[in-house]
């Protein structure tokens, strides 16, 4: 065999890294059941899309009505294949990135005959493997709906192109971060949260272009400067032309024909562009320990430790540092929970940083639109946008500070030590729900004091001018009808659905790390089953508020996102019955999204509750079945 073709080999199909990295996670059942659930969820996604878009037809389907079934099923499943990557590709590196906080892989690592680019390789192409590898997996769904027309072959492969980018990108980083070596298993967390807010940000301020006129198109409503740096996007100008339309080809020149008369081209290659740099940076500094910086060793204490009163706060007069003495609550286990959470100064800035940031931005765009310095419209847009991102932060540091609450002490012996106490299994799990949910609440508290105070404004009617908080209603519904520009219990309608959705997910994340052996898989586990259930029950709810009438509204209450919706665009939420006639449809609605919201918190609560008693029964047999793992 010629040497180039040997070396090719060592850096990708012969690769010993990759090897290993496939051969050991093929026989995992973890992996296993992400490939089934993920088959599962796209095939019956599709077998709902192809029911609802032919069931009305008829008892005759014609070819037409097949091929715009076939069209609409096929833009559902490609817009959830995306999703199902973007949420799924950091599952499979997060072993990347983890690699850090065992330093002494590296070390090892480092003393092989291997390459650096074939370290670097075999590590991102290994991992890799498994998200391409659903992708294929997928490929005869896509193909079938070939048969009833409305689908060009050339989409199907585009819109694949785009999913495959995103994971290359998506791992690219994640070997990045554990080449560094400035990442650790708390870094999986941050990858999570840096994807969601970067996708709901350009996902937002792209929406906002376009409702300026800022976009291409003959109208100003298409393609942006955004749509080329986003997954999301640019599948949506691939597949919605129409609604979505680039620039035509030859009307711009240089940077701008790129960007916005071939978005998914852009989108393609800026990401397979980026990957490359980020694997030729890690290339150059994986034999050189990375970005790591040594620490040195410090008698005096910083003084924001001291102001903050963190651990080692307080110097004796024997020079060594001691930490003072706090108020324990009643439940020790729920106030180490909660006080343990804001043991460096780094926590504490952040999350200081996100409720006083997000309150501000709240009170700016209220006074920005009651002075009329943002339309209407803007500020609609922009309060759903930051809610969301909100929620969606606040969902993620539930599930990962939850999902590494039991694990981490059991990987570093901690948890061998309370078992000695006289603590319960009832006392530590209940503590352990108690201390998240509490430290949890002021960052629970931003989207629910933005709505409030959204709610408020509309409530009053706003502050300099009259009538400054109503919108109209739209052509959907009969009449010159004024809407409230936020629907005034905006504040509580939410608070009843995010705060005990926030602890359900607590509890899924404890029930995932009582049952793992190390941190890194339950968050994993309590990631992707809480993704599962929340878009399951939001797209549920959503669907069920367009298209049920008084029940619909209600159904929208299970989930905080589907209900901050509906807060905020209460026609489009709550289609049918906002649209329908009567003296008050809109009252109707939502009074029935009220109860909903009501009612979902008690089954919320039920649901916690059921969680917390089932773990409690079976809590010493799974400790002794784990017992001496990590």
């Amino acid at each position: 065999m010629p040497v180039f073709i040997r070396w090719l080999l060592a850096l990708g199909p012969a690769n010993p890294i990759a090897v290993r990295l496939v051969q050991n996670g093929s026989r995992r059942n973890r992996h296993m059941y992400i490939r089934s659930a993920y088959l599962a969820l796209l095939v019956l996604v599709m077998l709902w899309a192809l029911l609802v878009k032919t069931g009305g037809s008829g008892s005759a389907t014609s070819f037409r009505d097949l091929a715009e079934a076939g069209a609409s099923t096929f833009t559902y499943v490609a817009y959830l294949q995306i999703l199902l990557i973007c949420v799924l590709s950091p599952v499979f590196m997060a072993g990347a990135i983890a690699q850090e906080a065992s330093p002494r892989t590296w070390e090892v690592l480092l003393t092989t005959p291997l390459g650096r680019l074939q370290i670097v390789l075999g590590n991102l192409l290994g991992r890799l493997f498994f998200v391409l590898a659903l992708l294929f997996a997928s490929l005869p769904l896509f193909a079938l709906t070939q048969y009833f027309g409305g689908v060009p072959g050339s989409s199907i492969f585009a819109s694949y192109l785009v999913a495959a980018a995103a994971a290359l990108l998506v791992g690219a980083i994640a070997i990045a971060l554990a080449v560094s070596r400035i990442a650790g298993r708390r870094a999986v967390f941050t990858f999570y949260v840096a994807v969601v807010t970067y996708l709901g940000i350009t996902y937002g301020i792209d929406a906002w272009l376009r409702t300026r006129g800022l976009g291409a198109g003959p109208s100003g409503m298409g393609v942006t400067w955004l749509t080329g740096l986003n997954p999301f996007l640019a599948l949506d100008a691939l597949l919605n032309p129409t609604t979505y339309p680039s620039a035509d080809r030859g009307t711009l020149g240089g940077p701008a024909a790129f960007m916005l008369e071939t978005p998914v081209r852009a989108w393609i290659l800026l990401a397979s562009g980026l990957s490359l740099l980020l694997v030729s940076a890690s290339t150059l500094t994986v034999r050189t320990g990375g970005l790591a910086k040594r620490t040195v060793e410090r008698r005096k204490l910083p003084w924001y430790r001291k102001m903050l009163g963190l651990s080692g706060g307080e110097v004796g007069e024997d020079g060594q540092t001691f930490r003072p003495p706090r108020h324990v609550w009643h439940n020790p286990i729920a106030w180490r929970e909660a006080a343990a959470r804001n043991a460096t100064f780094g926590r504490i800035l952040a999350r200081w940083a996100f409720i006083i940031s997000g309150i501000a931005l709240a009170v700016v765009l209220v006074i920005a639109y009651d002075t009329s310095a943002i339309t209407a419209t803007d500020y609609r847009l922009a309060i759903l946008v930051i809610v969301m991102v909100e929620l969606a932060v606040t969902t993620l540091v539930a599930i990962n500070m939850s999902a590494t609450a039991i694990s981490r002490e059991r990987e570093d012996g901690t948890l061998d030590l309370l078992l000695t106490t006289p603590v319960t299994p009832a006392e530590y799990l209940g503590g352990k729900l108690r201390g998240l949910v509490a430290y949890l609440l002021p960052m629970l508290a931003v989207p629910v004091v933005t709505m409030l105070l959204a709610g408020v404004h509309a409530a009053i009617g706003g502050f300099s001018q009259p009538d400054n908080a109503q919108v109209p209603a739209g052509p959907a519904v009969s009449g010159n009808i004024m809407l409230p520009v936020v629907l005034p219990e905006a504040g509580i309608i939410l608070a009843l659905s995010a705060a005990p959705f926030m602890a359900l997910c607590v509890m899924i994340g404890l029930h995932w790390s009582l049952k793992s052996k190390g941190a890194i898989a339950s968050v994993v586990g309590a990631v992707i089953v809480a993704a599962i259930v929340a878009a399951v029950v939001g797209g549920c709810g959503f669907n069920a508020g367009r298209s049920i009438p008084v029940v619909g509204p209600a159904l929208l209450g299970l989930s905080p996102f589907a209900s901050g919706l509906a807060l905020v665009e209460p026609v489009d939420a709550m289609y049918e019955t906002v649209t329908q006639s009567g003296t008050s449809p809109l009252v109707t609605a939502r009074f029935a999204l009220l109860v909903g919201a009501a009612a979902s918190a008690g089954l919320h609560i039920a649901a916690v509750w059921a969680l917390h008693s089932q773990m409690v029964r079976r809590f010493d047999m799974t400790v002794r079945k784990l017992a001496g793992t990590s």
